[in-house]
């Protein structure tokens, strides 16, 4: 364990599994002062306990539905209640489904839109009030390389990281001034239980084996950034060169994302 992030206090969503979890535990390993944000308490208090054997602080837990602004709102209140200032907010809450588009149970898109658009954008905002109160703090949010590349299966989600994009890219903006950054993860296929809802036959997940990053490495490369201006963290790099490829060339992209990266 190293102390770079002994006093640090640092806020997760998504911290039950998942990336949430590595980032929890790999801040835990810095010495953090962890408060982790996610629906399943059980979950939360495991993760919790291993936070704190790793780091020695008591990590605390918040559940919450993030697609409830009620829920929202109450959260952010036992977090202002709890710590006098936020240094690192991590929005990793979030999931997707791959399916066509016409074929998709327009329900399935409007959860998903306030889980991984709304309720980060809301959470962000009563967080940010407390940072910028403190003139400095900085946010990252979980975006992806589907909302940069468009691959088959991936329309309704693509949209909602690209959206997440965008907005990190105004509030980088808007914050600036307060001494508040703000970074976008933007990984490509991660091994986690995300595929457990995303991708039901298992078959995305087998044919790009070759693109899986893990967790932890993830975890270890969002951690390394805490405290920069980094503005994003694009993995792995080979699609991360697709992604800036198809910005340049949008119609060989297209090409290439139907042969290499629209495999569900």
């Amino acid at each position: 364990m190293n102390d770079s992030l002994r006093n640090k206090v640092v806020v997760v969503t998504g911290a039950s599994s998942g990336m949430g979890k590595s980032i929890v535990l790999e801040s835990a390993s810095r010495g953090a002062h962890l408060i982790l944000v996610a629906r399943n308490e059980a979950r939360l208090s495991q993760v919790a306990r291993e936070a704190k054997e790793l780091s020695g602080n008591e990590a605390h837990i918040i559940t919450c539905d993030l697609k409830d602004t009620t829920e929202i709102e109450t959260a952010c209140q036992k977090i202002e209640d709890l710590v006098d200032h936020v240094d690192i907010l991590v929005n990793s809450a979030g999931y997707g489904k791959f399916e066509n588009f016409m074929d998709s149970d327009f329900e399935h898109v409007e959860d998903m839109f306030r889980v991984d658009v709304l309720g980060l954008m809301y959470f962000t905002r009563l967080i940010g009030r407390m940072m910028i109160k403190h003139n400095s703090g900085q946010i990252i949010n979980f975006g992806s390389i589907a909302g940069k590349v468009p691959t088959t299966k991936t329309a309704a989600y693509s949209a909602a990281k690209a959206a997440v994009i965008q907005f990190s890219n105004v509030l980088r903006l808007e914050l600036k001034p307060f001494g508040i950054h703000v970074m976008t993860v933007n990984p490509g296929p991660v091994y986690t239980n995300f595929f457990n809802i995303a991708d039901q036959t298992g078959k995305y997940a087998e044919n790009v084996s070759s693109f899986m990053l893990d967790p932890d490495d993830v975890a270890w490369q969002v951690v390394q950034s805490f405290g920069s201006s980094r503005r994003e963290l694009n993995l792995p790099i080979s699609l991360a060169v697709l992604a800036k490829l198809y910005n340049l060339f949008p119609t060989i992209g297209d090409v290439l994302s139907i042969e290499f990266a629209s495999r569900k």
